[in-house]
């Protein structure tokens, strides 16, 4: 006899039906993005979508209850919203604390504020193209596509030619990766254009010996933004190359910047973008995923000293069997070895939190897996603190801060970094294998190195073109 969990399940996932072309109708006409503490809901399927919500993890142990999202919905369609990415587990989080009983008569007054669509001004998509096709290149074509509207569209890829076969092996690529699975779109080739058609997208291949040799006006593309995933230049001398290049506006470089290019941390330092800054930085995955937590604390607690340890997933520029290598130890095969090698994160940090320089130390070993990477926290702290607290903290700042999409949070006793494929924070702490004695505290931040870096460099993408969409609430 069922006891009726198995009936209230698919009551949900019906209710997940319905509330999904709502979703995909505030995106695509409203250019509204719905998230859960900074998560995104578009592009799911009915079953993410209810995974979703049970991965919101309010404070106090709750889920967030897709009945009051499908009652939401409407409410927020009703509006006419334009541009803004809503949260809505915290919206729903502050229902439940409002003792209000209708979630349509809350939205409707929570978010009777913000901008909406009759009174938008017409935006015009920047043209954005990937400098190399590589690990990042790929994911950030997919994460592209994604995005692609009056925001911004890819309208080109620039490599070096390696034979007949080019156009089709590079979609190949796209199509099915070992680490992050199958694209889910269409991919389509034009040889006759050299062209790929990605989800409707036509993307120009373009085969250059070098940045300052491509017309990009030829294709139509004009003000780009380059975004150089190659990591071949990383100084102003460089990447200055590209902006010889015809049709370009400013180039970003997925690597950390050389010199005084500024080194961007997306939810940190977006400030530094500036109008007359043509060249900008991403910096790193690892500063990524540990300046957001390190802020934070800075200001919470302040931070006396410390020492940060990665333990990062092994990379291309690492040899698969022992090798000749610029860097002795990088030589060693990387798929047999732990390998000790140098990391700039602790200079990095300092770039964008300067409150933090000469504060840190840093180191990182190479370890055996393709993919996920973990920053272990040895921190000195001003004020002491207990691991509840510190905890708690964590668990506010992933979940109603402003850097809910750059923090997450997890306390599940069995993680693994498997599991952190395909994470869109740039850092997840997990809660359970905090340490804390009185002042010093270590914490543990999983990091996907490739896709989640890889939505960091969207999100800057978006402030550098001007077309980031505020937060709510």
């Amino acid at each position: 006899m069922s006891d009726g969990r198995f009936e209230d399940y698919r009551a949900s996932e019906e209710t997940s039906e319905v509330v999904l072309p709502l979703i995909g109708r505030l995106y695509r006409h409203n250019d509204v993005v719905l998230t859960i503490n900074g998560m995104a809901l578009t592009n799911l399927a009915p079953n993410e979508i209810l995974r979703m919500h049970r991965r919101g993890h309010w404070p106090g142990g709750y889920d967030v209850p897709i009945a009051q999202t499908a009652e939401a919905l409407p409410a927020l369609l009703a509006l006419d919203l334009a541009a803004v990415e809503l949260d809505l587990g915290r919206l729903l989080l502050d229902f439940a604390a409002s003792g209000q009983t209708s979630v349509a008569s809350y939205v409707t007054e929570r978010c009777a504020g913000l901008p909406r669509l009759a009174g938008r001004t017409e935006r015009v998509a920047r043209d954005v193209v990937l400098y190399g096709f590589g690990r990042i290149g790929r994911l950030l074509a997919r994460l592209l596509v994604a995005h692609s509207g009056d925001t911004f569209r890819l309208r080109a890829i620039v490599v070096r030619e390696q034979g007949p076969e080019d156009l089709e092996r590079r979609a190949n690529l796209l199509r099915r990766d070992s680490v992050h699975g199958a694209f889910k779109g269409t991919i389509r080739t034009l040889p006759e254009e050299n062209a790929l058609l990605i989800n409707g997208t036509k993307v120009q291949m373009i085969f250059s010996g070098g940045p300052e040799q491509v017309d990009y006006t030829q294709y139509g593309i004009r003000d780009a933004l380059v975004i150089d995933n190659t990591g071949k230049w990383r100084d102003r001398e460089g990447l200055g190359k590209h902006l010889l290049a015809v049709g370009v506006d400013k180039v970003i470089l997925t690597a950390p910047g050389k010199g005084d290019i500024p080194n961007i941390v997306s939810g940190i330092n977006d400030s530094a973008v500036t109008p007359g800054e043509r060249i900008l930085s991403a910096a790193s995955c690892t500063t990524n995923a540990i300046v957001p937590v390190l802020k934070v604390l800075h200001d919470r607690f302040g931070i006396v000293s410390g020492h940060i340890e990665t333990v990062h997933a092994y990379t291309n520029d690492q040899n698969l069997i022992d090798n000749y290598h610029k860097k002795t130890r990088r030589g060693r095969g990387a798929a047999m070895n732990m390998v000790i090698t140098e990391t700039g994160a602790a200079s990095a940090v300092a770039k964008a939190v300067p409150a933090l320089k000469g504060k840190l130390t840093a180191n990182a070993i190479r370890v055996p897996t393709p993919n996920v990477s973990m920053a272990i926290l040895n921190l000195r702290l001003e004020k002491a603190t207990n691991k509840d607290e510190l905890n708690a903290f964590l668990l506010d700042v992933a979940t109603t801060s402003h850097l809910r999409a750059q923090v997450g949070w997890t306390a599940m006793t069995d993680t693994v970094s498997t599991d952190m494929v395909g994470e869109t924070h740039a850092g997840v702490i997990d809660a359970e294998a905090t340490i804390v004695q009185g002042d010093n505290i270590v914490l543990y931040v999983w990091y996907d190195n490739e896709f989640g870096y890889s939505c960091q460099v969207v999100r800057m993408l978006q402030h550098t073109a001007g077309v980031a969409r505020p937060y709510f609430p």
